[in-house]
């Protein structure tokens, strides 16, 4: 499959630059534009399908400044544009789930959340899209049912851009093998690589639910953060 093109809905600026960085760390996955208000999204859906480059996906949040996301919603729907939704908001009002399900939203992201919940469900997304990829442009009952159930399953949460399996199995292997917590420069010393890239391994990790972290004191300097294993 081609990279997946999401659009980021967000009015606060921060939340929606993160949102951004975190699409960026993800294999498959595009950042195509961020609108911080309803009448943008709609505005950008539209340049973007007029380009021949339609959205994808549309990470909406619900409490826009001019319109509701569910609003939103329904209005690329009237337009013309089919993207598929998921809400990121800190709504948790069962009436709105509901109603944004009937809405065509096919993931619910309450805040606030890690970068490991949000990429589990992008990488349910993506497998979604997969499953309903078929070749001659049909669906089976087998495909259907793969699709659906990838939007609910548990499923490993996708690598950032930059780090491979091996060197992941390889740390994760000698946290769990250590009975003291570890540091990124004691991962470099074992494992070989960087300690840029040893922390960026246990920060994944840690954010996983892999790892815990805490700050090691009684060294020179700021204090260094330390791992141990979580299980």
């Amino acid at each position: 499959m081609t990279e997946l093109r999401v659009l980021v809905v967000e009015d606060e600026p921060i939340a929606a630059a993160a949102h951004a960085a975190y699409i960026g760390r993800l294999e498959g996955f595009a950042h195509v534009g961020t609108a911080h208000d309803g009448g943008t999204a709609l505005r950008l859906a539209g340049e973007l399908a007029a380009a021949g480059t339609p959205a994808d996906l549309v990470l909406l949040d619900m409490n826009l400044p001019d319109l509701h996301g569910l609003d939103v919603a329904r209005r690329l729907r009237a337009a013309g544009h089919h993207p598929d939704i998921l809400a990121i908001t800190a709504v948790r009002e069962l009436p709105v789930v509901r109603r944004a399900i009937s809405a065509g939203v096919v993931q619910y992201l309450i805040k606030p959340f890690t970068f490991a919940a949000f990429a589990e469900r992008l990488e349910h997304y993506r497998q979604f899209r997969a499953s309903l990829a078929g070749p001659d442009g049909t669906a089976s009952q087998n495909s259907v049912d793969e699709a659906l159930a990838a939007l609910r399953a548990p499923v490993g949460i996708p690598l950032p851009k930059g780090l491979s399996p091996e060197t992941l199995e390889s740390i994760r292997a000698f946290v769990r093998e250590r009975r003291a917590p570890v540091s990124a420069a004691e991962v470099m010393e074992a494992v070989g690589v960087s300690r840029v890239t040893a922390r960026r391994y246990l920060e994944h990790l840690a954010e996983a639910g892999v790892l815990t972290r805490s700050a090691r004191y009684g060294t020179p300097g700021r204090p260094e953060k330390e791992y141990r294993w979580a299980g």
